[in-house]
C-alpha cells in the first residue's frame, strides 16, 4: 500500500507542472492586453510601463512562468491584479464556500442516487424501476440555471421560504447558512444523484448475477442481507470512483450555480478573474483544482481498497 501511495505521489508532481504549463499558456491566448486594462480611462505610458513591469509582463512567456513558478515553490501563488491580495488569500476565502457546497450537493446526491439505483437493480422492470429511471432522466435533462430559476420563483417569491441568494457564513448563524445553501446544493445533487443512480443500477445488476449471489439467495439468506452485505461492497468500486470525480467537478465546476444564487465561491472567483485577465489567480484556481482532483482519486483508490479486500490483497 504505501509501495502504491509513493507511486502516486510521484504521478501527482508532473501531472501538476503539465496542468500548470498548459493554463499558462493559454491565458495568453486571451483577447486584450492586461496592462492597458489595468491603467484606466487615461492610458498613461508611464502608468502601462511601470504595470507591465511589475507584473513582468514586459518579459517573454517562459520567463514569467519561471517568476510564477518559483514563487509556488515558495508558498507564493501571486497577487491578484484586479483585487490587489495575494491569491492564497483568495483561495482561503472562497474555497471553503464551494467547499461547502459540493459537500452538501454530494450528499443530496448520494442520499437519493445510491438507494434509487439500489431498489431500482433489485426490481428490475417494476414501477420501481420505471420510477427510478424517470428522475434520472429528469435530472440529466434539467439545466441546472433553469432549475435554479424555478426553485428561486417557487421557494423564495412564492412561498417565501428560502432566500433567493446570498450566502451566510455558519459560523455566523448556522441555519441561516442551510437555508441559503438548501437550494443551490439540491441543484447541484440533483444532476449528480442522477448520474449515481445510473451508475449504482448498472454495477448491482451485474453483479446481482453472480454467482456467489445466486448460492446466498439458494441458502435462504434474506435480500437485504444479500443487498447490503454481499453485493453492494463488490459494486461500490465504481460508486466510489464515480463519486470522487463527481466532487471534484463539484469544486471546479458549480459556476452557474453560484452565479444564479450569488454564492461568493470557488467559481465565481474563475469566472471573475477570466473576465478580468487576472492571470494569477487563474493559475492559483487551477493549480488548486488539479491538486484536488489527485488527491480525490488517490483518496478514490483508497476507499476501494478498503471495501474490496481483493485489491487489498493486489
Amino acid at each position: 500500500m504505501l509501495r502504491f501511495l509513493a507511486r502516486r505521489l510521484a504521478l501527482a508532481v508532473p501531472t501538476l507542472v503539465l496542468a500548470s504549463m498548459i493554463i499558462f499558456a493559454l491565458q495568453q491566448l486571451l483577447p486584450g492586453d492586461t496592462a492597458i486594462a489595468l491603467s484606466g480611462e487615461e492610458r498613461d505610458p508611464e502608468v502601462i510601463a511601470f504595470i507591465r513591469a511589475k507584473y513582468h509582463l514586459d518579459q517573454p512567456l517562459p520567463v514569467r512562468y519561471a517568476y510564477w513558478a518559483t514563487g509556488v515553490l515558495q508558498g507564493d501563488l501571486g497577487e491578484s491584479i484586479r483585487l490587489q491580495k495575494p491569491v492564497i488569500e483568495l483561495i482561503r476565502e472562497k474555497l471553503p464556500v464551494t467547499l461547502e457546497l459540493a459537500c452538501l450537493a454530494m450528499l443530496v446526491a448520494l442520499v437519493i442516487g445510491v438507494p434509487m439505483g439500489i431498489l431500482s437493480a433489485v426490481r428490475p422492470g417494476t414501477w420501481i424501476d420505471g420510477l427510478a429511471n424517470g428522475v434520472a432522466l429528469w435530472g440529466l435533462s434539467v439545466p441546472n440555471f433553469w432549475l435554479g430559476i424555478l426553485m428561486i420563483l417557487l421557494f423564495s417569491v412564492q412561498l417565501g421560504w428560502l432566500p433567493a441568494s446570498g450566502y451566510v457564513p455558519p459560523g455566523e448563524d448556522l441555519l441561516e447558512n442551510l437555508r441559503s445553501m438548501a437550494m443551490p446544493a439540491f441543484v447541484l445533487g440533483n444532476a449528480i444523484a442522477a448520474v449515481m443512480m445510473r451508475h449504482t443500477r448498472a454495477a448491482m445488476l451485474g453483479v446481482l448475477q453472480s454467482d456467489y449471489v445466486r448460492t446466498a439467495r439458494a441458502k435462504g439468506v434474506p435480500t437485504a442481507r444479500v443487498v447490503l452485505r454481499h453485493a453492494l461492497p463488490n459494486a461500490a468500486i465504481p460508486i466510489i470512483t464515480l463519486g470522487a470525480l463527481e466532487f471534484g467537478q463539484l469544486l471546479s465546476g458549480a459556476v452557474l450555480t453560484e452565479q444564479v444564487f450569488s454564492v461568493p465561491g470557488f467559481g465565481k472567483l474563475m469566472v471573475d478573474a477570466v473576465f478580468n485577465r487576472d492571470f494569477a489567480t487563474v493559475q492559483g484556481v487551477v493549480i488548486c483544482t488539479a491538486a484536488t482532483y489527485i488527491l480525490l482519486n488517490l483518496a478514490a483508490d483508497l476507499a476501494s481498497a478498503l471495501v474490496n479486500p481483493k485489491l487489498r490483497r493486489a
